[in-house]
């Protein structure tokens, strides 16, 4: 029983942080209608910057968020603005073909530039832990899931009460019917794609104490972010929360788990994933709304 509740524990933590990349990516396909085959390699991006930021200026991993957000934001604000938005009203394959090439040209950029050395980023609370009812709970794990539930309350609040959140939302529900009502939706994309791209850049900042850092890191959170928003429904913030949690819990179970183990844990992941499509192929929440 108590490896069953630290597996399931593990799991909702390590999912928080699923759930913030997976929102990244929901929230550019609602606004925009397009899936980020780059999303992953953003991420990467945001784990090298934190590399960096804690290896040459000394500042804390989870500190350097604070740096690594507005400089993530503009990194996807400029992707889009420069790429994306040329393929908006072009057929599907083009967009997926774009956003595939950014990635390949990020990740091998970072190999060019980094080598494909794997790099670990210790600091003093690493391997630390909190013992809580006779669980011991990772230190950086811990951290990571405050910190994102800090972020996804606080953009929730933004895009129910605000009106640039209201905007976005309005973009993603009818892009027409917003342009009609007077919103700009090319600057909506615009905030969109950096703010996926900031949510990303968090997550890689926030599992940067725990993962191998490397140019190809991105190219297995890509495809667990997909398998999140799918998961939890297209478009949906909500959805992404909860699949997250769901994947990151599947994972954890079904590594403690006799005849599967670590080694078959993302064939778990990936059999739930079609299981779901299978008997609710519009995902667990049904339809597509932010």
């Amino acid at each position: 029983m108590i490896v069953f509740l630290q597996s399931l524990l593990s799991g909702v933590l390590v999912g928080g942080v699923y759930a913030l990349i997976g929102i990244g990516l929901t929230i550019i396909f609602g606004v925009m209608r397009i899936i980020n085959f780059a999303h992953g390699d953003l991420l990467m991006v945001g784990m090298y910057l934190t590399f960096f930021i804690f290896t040459l200026l000394g500042i804390d991993p989870f500190l350097s968020i604070l740096v690594s957000i507005p400089l993530m934001f503009l990194l996807g604000a400029f992707l889009q603005k420069v790429f994306i938005n040329r393929v908006l009203n072009a057929l599907p394959q083009n967009q997926i073909l774009l956003t595939i090439g950014l990635g390949l040209v990020m990740s091998n950029t970072a190999m060019l530039l980094f080598t494909s050395d794997y790099r670990i980023l210790t600091t003093s609370y690493s391997s630390g832990s909190v013992s809580l009812g006779g669980l011991s709970i990772s230190t950086p794990l811990l951290l990571s899931f405050l910190i994102t539930a800090a972020i996804t309350a606080f953009l929730y609040w933004f895009l129910l009460k605000t009106d640039i959140g209201q905007a976005i939302r309005a973009t993603a529900q009818d892009r027409d019917a917003a342009q009609l009502m007077g919103i700009n939706v090319k600057r909506m994309s615009v905030l969109a794609t950096g703010l996926g791209a900031a949510l990303a850049g968090t997550a890689g900042a926030l599992i940067s104490p725990t993962y191998y850092i490397y140019p190809q890191v991105g190219s297995a959170f890509t495809l667990k972010a997909f398998v999140i928003v799918v998961l939890g429904g297209m478009g949906s913030i909500i959805g992404a929360t909860m699949g997250g949690i769901i994947i990151g819990v599947t994972e954890s179970l079904a590594a403690v788990t006799p005849f599967i183990g670590s080694g078959l844990k993302e064939a778990v992941v990936f059999l739930l994933f079609l299981l779901v499509l299978l008997f609710r192929p519009a995902g667990l929440l049904g339809k597509s709304r932010m």
